[in-house]
């Protein structure tokens, strides 16, 4: 079996160690001696260069008047009179050489008690009058079961032939102030001896292998090996590397794998300070903020913890964004920047003079990139002057990317966090209008966590114009009652027919009584559908005629086989007959989906010209709202030339809406035609989300007669008259004002010179509507057998309306 166990691999997993409770203290017993040191200056006064010869005989001459060396050592004492022949006994492992460098301490085996250190060691870990390291801090635990295991690992390899590969390497930390440091501890067993008391006791393979089978399990160990069996002499030297920057990284990149690492406030504490240690400033602050797609978005992990720089109430309040301040900067370049003195910054912002009033007078800010997307900026600062440069920046570098990585995780659960809130509270939402359900939803976490009761805040958006749009079909309602009234004849011709071959069969009364109600349910029809037609009529035949037909079909096979089939006719899951109904529903749903499809490809380019709020609806035709304004946004600028540039999109789809519903008129089972109405409206209003029905709905009792016109003005009848405004082949603009109907007479010039419209403007009045007067109406005849290509970009038809149409472009 080939072990080669070490004890930097036992220290990092220290758990796996077992050690009874009862085992406080090292097993063995450990004396200090020096007699193998006096041992090497023997030989080396036999050494074949004279001078190394010399001075050893010249050291064990001196011996000859202080024997008590020569012996074990229990009193340290004895040490300190001798001290000048300890020095130089010592300079075989403390050359003068590298006295001055050296970090090292001599000990007992197996003990943290020194007897003998370099100087830098004893200023590092602080030596007491009892040879303790005062600075150092370790597991004690930890430790002594290393020792343990290291012991029996040096009994195994010289009294049993096993030979391990003992790597006997520790590490401990030492606190300086409020700074730590770490020190990679190498343990040199050069001058130790093992001595067996009396007989070792012997081990066979069996022995031997129920160590090793478990060889971290130290009650093993101490069963098969007596501690009482061995004991060290001599003394080990203690050699110690500083690995800070080494161990503070790995410590950073462990703790930055945590989900709470930059979110909790004793974690983000923990890691500002191990930042200190790597950089050896124990004065910084650090700082972090994560970047969310634009500056108003931008939103500090430390917001509850307050350690973000930028992300201070007082800038938060007084800044709409970061021009000209040194983070600008910062992101322009793409690289950590250093203001080594905050107070001599030529043409300071607000950012930067609130900053100075936190205690900050130098500052780093790094943007932090994962996979080349902006994720956020870790900030360092200090309370002192020039304090930070380019050195430390070099060390920053190393842990950056860490944060990146932490950073992203946690934006990508917190961005979770907010859509399953939106999701919660408000369903899909249009994505122009996102970042503010995202700052509402962030906003109700952060509340969240103060009051657990809290609601989402109040959304609205005011200053919008607005435009409605309707591609309605034609007397649906009488298409839908005409195939009702069918299907509900059609079916009960199938039942008398059913009913009077059954009375030829059996001449019972209820038979005769359920086909009178069955003719006088047909001739009530034959008048017309009423509104208490199709109820009474369904439950006639489903709790009626059904439950008669399961008991006549026994009278004779042939009215069974015609029972049967006249199921067959019926809908699989309505149990009626639904042949001209389905029709109507199938022609509407083509005729809905494709409207919708187009509506919805269209948009695409539609918000390519300005970003806008857009909502459809599918009734019996497809109307859709559209709203636009500054508002809406938060990233760009708007301007009254998108209002016009979207009318103009608008009355162009609606016209070849109505193009592409003439052309699928032949694909139909029945036979629809689709009217097509535009609302104008110049007034603003707003709008505001409703939690309870999880959508949009004007806001404000002035706005509420917009809402009603959208709702009646599709059955508006023109004035002195019993004409419908809306008609299969025209498209009609409804308006208020003189004005309106002047914008909408120039796009028709346009669109009747690209063959959309066709014929002579009919300038309307419309009747009062119930809540709504003074309304007119524009109507102009669509070119329905136009040539116009299928597929072609509307937004190109309106970029090219501005050369016909130049105040689009004022």
């Amino acid at each position: 079996m080939n072990l080669e166990t070490t004890a930097k691999t036992t220290i990092e997993s220290c758990e796996k160690l077992h050690l009874c409770d009862t085992v406080k203290q090292f097993p063995f017993k450990s004396t200090l001696s020096l007699e193998f040191l006096i041992d090497f200056w023997k030989e080396e006064a036999n050494h074949p260069n004279s001078l190394r010869a010399a001075h050893a005989k010249q050291l064990l001459e001196q011996l000859n008047s202080a024997p008590e060396l020569t012996k074990s050592i229990s009193d340290l004492s004895i040490l300190k009179n001798h001290s000048d022949l300890v020095d130089q006994l010592m300079t075989a492992i403390y050359p003068p050489s590298r006295r001055e460098t050296q970090i090292s301490t001599s000990n007992a085996p197996f003990q943290f008690q020194s007897f003998y250190s370099s100087p830098l060691f004893n200023k590092i870990f602080g030596i007491d009058n009892e040879g303790t390291f005062i600075n150092a801090e370790f597991n004690e635990r930890e430790m002594l079961a290393n020792k343990i295991l290291s012991a029996y690992l040096m009994i195994l390899e010289k009294f049993y032939g096993k030979k391990f590969k003992i790597d006997n390497h520790y590490l401990i930390g030492v606190r300086s102030e409020s700074l730590k440091s770490y020190f990679k501890i190498e343990i040199d067993p050069a001058f130790v001896n093992i001595k067996a008391i009396g007989n070792p006791p012997k081990l066979g393979e069996e022995e031997l292998n129920y160590i090793l089978e478990d060889v971290t399990n130290l009650d093993r160990w101490r069963q098969t090996i007596p501690s009482d069996s061995f004991e060290f002499e001599g003394f080990v030297t203690i050699s110690a590397m500083n690995v800070t920057d080494q161990e503070t990284l790995s410590q950073l990149k462990y703790d930055l794998l945590e989900r709470t690492s930059i979110i909790s406030m004793d974690k983000f504490l923990e890691l500002q300070q191990k930042l200190r240690t790597l950089l050896q400033l124990p004065e910084i602050k650090l700082g972090l903020a994560a970047f969310s797609g634009e500056w108003k978005m931008m939103f500090n992990y430390g917001n509850k913890i307050g350690m973000s720089f930028i992300m201070s109430e007082k800038i938060k309040a007084s800044c709409k964004n970061i021009k000209d301040s040194i983070y600008a900067d910062a992101f322009k370049r793409k690289n950590p920047i250093i203001v080594d003195d905050l107070t001599k910054l030529d043409n300071k912002t607000l950012i930067e003079e609130e900053i100075i009033k936190q205690g900050i007078l130098s500052i780093i800010i790094a943007p932090l990139y994962y996979q080349e997307e902006l994720v956020g900026i870790l900030e360092i600062g200090s309370p002192n002057k020039c304090e930070l440069n380019s050195l430390v920046i070099n060390k920053l570098k190393e842990v950056l990317s860490l944060f990146s990585i932490a950073l992203k995780r946690n934006i990508e659960e917190h961005q979770n966090k907010i859509q399953a809130v939106i999701k919660e509270e408000c369903t899909a939402i249009h994505p122009i209008v996102e970042w503010r359900f995202n700052q509402a939803a962030f906003n109700l976490l952060r509340n969240r966590d103060d009051d657990p009761s809290a609601t989402m805040e109040q959304i609205s958006f005011d200053n919008l114009y607005p435009l409605y749009g309707l591609s309605d079909i034609r007397d649906s309602s009488l298409h839908r009652n005409n195939a009702i009234q069918s299907d509900l004849i059609g079916h009960l011709d199938m039942v008398k027919n059913i009913l009077t071959a059954a009375h030829k069969i059996k001449q019972l009364p209820v038979i005769d009584e359920l086909n009178y109600r069955t003719e006088y349910h047909i001739n009530s029809l034959s008048h017309g559908l009423s509104s208490g037609n199709e109820v009474s009529i369904t439950n006639f035949l489903k709790n009626e005629i059904d439950s008669v037909f399961e008991h006549i079909k026994g009278y004779d096979p042939e009215l069974e086989n015609r029972i049967s089939d006249y199921y067959n006719l019926l809908d699989g899951q309505m149990k009626l007959f639904y042949n001209k109904r389905k029709d109507y529903e199938e022609s509407v749903t083509k005729i809905n989906d494709m409207i919708g499809a187009y509506l919805d490809n269209a948009q695409v380019e539609a918000q390519e010209m300005f970003p806008h709020y857009f909502e459809k609806y599918k009734t019996d035709g497809v109307e859709h709202n559209i709203y636009l304004g500054q508002s809406l946004v938060n990233d760009r600028k708007y301007h009254p030339i998108y209002l016009r540039n979207l009318r103009l999109w608008q009355l162009i789809v609606l016209c070849e809406v109505a193009l592409r519903s003439e052309r699928l008129r032949p694909e139909l089972k029945m036979d629809l035609e689709t009217t097509h109405l535009i609302l104008v409206q110049n007034n603003q209003l707003s709008i505001r989300f409703r939690y309870d029905e999880k959508k949009f709905d004007v806001d404000g009792t002035y706005n509420l007669r917009y809402e009603i016109m959208k709702k009646r003005i599709d059955k508006a009848i023109i004035k002195k008259s019993k004409e419908r405004l809306t008609m299969p082949g025209k498209i009609a603009i409804v308006y208020s004002q003189t004005s309106e109907a002047l914008e909408y007479k120039r796009y028709f010039e346009y669109l009747k010179s690209k063959e959309y419209i066709t014929g002579e403007v009919e300038e309307l009045e419309l009747e009062n509507l119930q809540g709504v007067q003074g309304l007119k109406a524009l109507r102009i005849k669509i070119k329905i057998d136009s040539k116009i290509e299928s597929g072609k970009s509307i937004k190109s038809e309106v970029e090219n309306a501005v050369k016909y149409l130049p105040e689009l472009m004022n």
